[in-house]
This record gives structure tokens, C-alpha cells and sequence, in this order.
């Protein structure tokens, strides 16, 4: 055989096989997805991201063309969810809510998991209306006021929250430190028992996402001061705290997102379709219901977004003390 012919058979073997390799998984990303995907939501079925999450789901089975079948695992400030995200089979058919205080969690030592090693970001969604309520038959007429008497009487006056260091606990340790007063901290498992407590007269104030907007409406409930860049549309008569005085601004957007090593022709696709569904008229609409900004982010600028907020909470972390108040309980 002469050396030109053995280099063409060679040449010709060596390419079918390097095509050989991986055939398999380029069928199975061209035929993605040929079955159901599981959408795993970090928070308990009711909440305000399990209402847009839920409406994401639907629209984005119909991008999809195969059902996304919805599956709560609450708990941990939305940290069980995470887990489960992070340690499930990277094949594109476990995608799932990523909370961005995974960035905080995973610096205060509570969680196992790496957010800038063990998640494939694929889009951001939306964001929460934050705020700070009290009773409607509270003294604290005006953010004013309960600033004023916190200062009157350091670390008396209650606030409930979701949770130690969960996104409205830090938010109100934020305003507080910024506003020069102290409240005491009474934590609950989840916004649900804290606006009950809240209502039962347990607290003085409240600082949730829009659980408490039923009830603000059906005035039962004051609002004091939205945490947003803008006042949501619902409840333009409150003020934001920027407008109240504080360069604050404190959202705790949405973020979508898959286990590491997800294959990119796989990850594309769900990329696009998540575009699609989170910029669809139908998910606006869900997250119009409970106050809920889109805050739509492509798959790179998510990414950024994420390190950002990771260098945040590095600050934040040690400017509150939050290691202390964790190991406090």
C-alpha cells in the first residue's frame, strides 16, 4: 500500500471515529426532550414564586413540547430545593427555581454546595415586591414613625421575618443599619406563620414578599414602605425606601436554572425556551397578580449577575454579623 493511500484510510478512520464517539449524546440532544421535565420550586406550594414559578412551567411545556411537571421541595429558606437542583442528573430534564441567596448560604457555611461550581444559570425571571407592614391599628402610622420609636426603645420593638438570613431578614437588617435604629428579630419557618403572628399581634412589624397584599387591601394591614427601585402599581401610596431617605434598594429576583455539566446544545434549548415563556404575555400576567416584576436576564448576563450578587453578600455577611446571628439561632 502506498503512503498516500495509508494516510487517506488513516485519515478517513481517524474521522469516524472521532464522529463515533459521540453520536450517541448528539442523537440525544437533537431528539431533547422526548419526555417530561421536572421543575423543582425551593418554596412551599402557595408562595408568591411558587404562583409565577407554577405559571413558567405551564408556558414553558408548551416551548418545550413535552410536559414540565411541577414538584415543591420547600424548606431551608429554599436551600433543600437548591440542593436537590445541584445534585440531580445533569440531562436538561431537571431544571428548577435557583434562589440567589444560594450566594449568602453558601458563604455563611450552611449549605454543601458550590453556587459558582454546581449550577447551570440558564435565565432570570422575575423579582418580588418586598415591604415592611404592620397592623392597621399599629401607632406606627409612616416609616418615620417606627424608626423614631425604634430608636426610642433599641432592640424592643419586633419584626418577624421567614427567616435567619433569608432575603427579607437581611433586607430589614439593611434598612435598620442604614436608619441608625434596632429591632429585635423573631425568625419564623416561612412567611405563612409570620403574617399569622403578625395579624395575631405576636410582632410589631412584618417584612415579607406580597404575602401580606390581600390584607393591606382588605385593610387589615399598613403598608409602610416598598424595598423596590420603583413603587409597584397596586400600592403607589406607599413609598419605597429610597423615597423615604435610604439609597436601598432590596430584591431577591428569580433565577431558572439546571445541575453543572449540562450538555450546551441541551442548555440552548432551554434557553430559548425559557426566553420565550419568561417574556410571554401569560407569565407577565401571573406575575402582574401578586406584584411580581419580570426581570428577564439571558443566560450570560445571569451568569454575571450571580458573581456580582456572590461579592454582595461577601460585604453583607460581614457588615451584619450574620455568621453571629446564625450560630445564635
Amino acid at each position: 500500500m502506498n503512503i498516500k493511500r495509508r494516510q487517506l484510510l488513516l485519515g478517513v478512520a481517524s474521522g469516524l471515529a472521532g464522529a463515533a464517539l459521540p453520536l450517541g449524546s448528539a442523537l440525544a440532544q437533537s431528539d431533547y426532550p422526548n419526555r417530561p421535565i421536572t421543575f423543582l420550586c425551593p418554596w412551599p406550594a402557595g408562595g408568591t414564586a411558587d404562583v409565577t414559578m407554577r405559571a413558567l412551567a405551564k408556558v414553558l411545556s408548551d416551548h418545550l413540547g413535552q410536559p414540565v411537571v411541577f414538584e415543591n421541595r420547600a424548606g431551608a429558606s429554599g436551600m433543600i430545593g437548591a440542593r436537590a437542583l445541584a445534585v440531580a442528573k445533569p440531562d436538561g430534564y431537571t431544571i428548577g427555581q435557583i434562589p440567589i441567596s444560594v450566594t449568602r448560604f453558601a458563604q455563611l457555611g450552611t449549605v454543601t454546595f458550590d453556587p459558582l461550581k454546581d449550577f447551570t444559570y440558564l435565565a432570570r425571571a422575575s423579582g418580588q415586591t418586598f415591604g415592611i407592614v404592620v397592623r392597621a391599628d399599629s401607632p406606627y402610622k409612616t416609616l418615620a414613625d417606627l424608626v423614631a420609636a425604634a430608636k426610642a426603645n433599641p432592640g424592643k420593638l419586633t419584626f418577624a421575618s421567614a427567616g435567619v438570613a433569608g432575603a427579607t431578614h437581611v433586607g430589614m437588617e439593611e434598612f435598620l443599619l442604614a436608619a441608625g435604629a434596632k429591632m429585635n428579630h423573631i425568625p419564623y419557618k416561612g412567611g405563612a406563620p409570620a403574617l399569622t403572628d403578625l395579624m395575631g399581634g405576636q410582632v410589631d412589624a412584618l417584612a415579607d414578599s406580597s404575602s401580606w397584599a390581600p390584607y393591606v387591601e382588605q385593610g387589615k394591614l399598613r403598608l409602610l414602605a416598598t424595598w423596590g427601585e420603583q413603587r409597584p402599581p397596586r400600592f403607589a401610596k406607599a413609598p419605597t425606601l429610597k423615597e423615604a431617605g435610604y439609597n436601598l434598594v432590596v430584591d431577591a429576583p428569580n433565577g431558572i436554572g439546571a445541575p453543572a455539566g449540562l450538555e450546551p446544545q441541551v442548555a440552548e434549548k432551554l434557553r430559548v425556551a425559557l426566553k420565550k415563556a419568561i417574556l410571554s404575555p401569560e407569565f407577565k400576567q401571573a406575575c402582574d397578580r401578586i406584584d411580581a416584576p419580570v426581570m428577564y436576564q439571558d443566560a450570560d448576563d445571569y451568569r454575571k449577575y450571580v458573581l456580582s450578587q456572590y461579592v454582595h453578600e461577601k460585604r453583607l455577611i460581614e457588615k451584619l454579623n450574620l455568621k453571629e446571628q446564625i450560630k445564635n439561632g
